[in-house]
């Protein structure tokens, strides 16, 4: 992969994986899996999860007709309608019930775990890309190891 102009699908998943990371820092003794397991219900999970970090990014896209400022390039039509797609499936798939995460034996239920499973895909898919375009410095969970 020559170019490491990040995909626009991967910024959430950036995201995800940038405080997933903050938390393992913070709790050395944390493995990948607590500290995704910590990430659920924190106040970027619930930004992500409700559709608004979609929808302010969105937001921002539109007031500047669509404009990458960073890329300095037109976001194509078919990438926003993606991103669309991208945002009712995070909804769906990180669906909030927090009084139902665990049950009383301390494990996931079928929907939490989907949640789980759904951060861990984007972290992965996060590290991939930057090993895929050289970029070993920004991997700090090791999931792909």
């Amino acid at each position: 992969m020559q170019s490491k102009e990040k995909p626009y699908v991967l910024f959430v998943a950036e995201k995800i994986y940038i405080e997933v990371s903050k938390i393992k820092k913070k709790n050395p003794d944390f493995s990948n899996i607590d500290a995704i397991e910590n990430f659920i219900g924190s106040k970027v999970f619930k930004e992500i999860s409700s559709g608004k970090f979609h929808d302010l990014w969105f937001e921002e896209l539109k007031k500047n007709d669509f404009f990458d400022k960073r890329y300095k390039k037109k976001i194509p039509t078919e990438t926003i309608r993606l991103l669309e797609i991208q945002k009712e499936m995070v909804v769906k798939q990180l669906i909030q019930f927090p009084e139902l995460y665990y049950t009383k034996n301390h494990f996931p239920l079928e929907i939490s775990q989907r949640a789980f499973d759904q951060l861990w895909r984007m972290c992965e898919s996060y590290e991939l890309w930057c090993k895929e375009t050289k970029q070993k410095n920004l991997i700090y969970l090791k999931i792909i190891d």
